[in-house]
């Protein structure tokens, strides 16, 4: 299993972190590797995710939402063709620390029964876009 994480703390309050991470009609202006979703934050629902990460060939998945806790956690579990040949968990959490800052983690958890597709995005340059994010 392969595994980028990245950290970052926020001074906002939690309910406007999850504002923007829900509000999908602005991934675009400011998310360099998630360019496009569509669908609802709502756990058992499918989204529709485009990435396109610096250097890489873009691809869109349709990830099934695992939790969607308002204003504490967002998660998915996408898939490449089919489960289990590439898969793909993908978690924020807002972690209060004050009344205005919070810390905001992202994970990307990879299984593969292929070793060739994973370097793909368990690579640096993937690493280094969600640093990108972070800030």
């Amino acid at each position: 299993m392969k595994q980028i994480h990245t950290e970052i703390e926020i001074s906002a309050p939690a309910e406007r972190v999850w504002e923007l991470l829900t509000d999908f009609a602005a991934y675009p202006q400011w998310n360099p590797f998630i360019r496009y979703i569509s669908g609802r934050p709502v756990p058992g629902e499918r989204l529709e995710v485009r990435l396109e990460p610096p250097g890489g060939r873009g691809m869109t998945f349709k990830p099934k939402v695992l939790d969607a806790e308002a204003n504490r956690a967002f998660r998915w579990l996408g898939h490449l063709l089919v489960s289990g040949l590439f898969d793909g968990e993908h978690s924020f959490a807002i972690e209060p620390l004050e009344e205005n800052r919070v810390r905001f983690v992202q994970r990307e958890e990879f299984t593969a029964m292929i070793k060739t597709v994973e370097p793909l995005y368990g690579s640096r340059s993937a690493r280094r876009t969600h640093g990108r994010l972070d800030r």
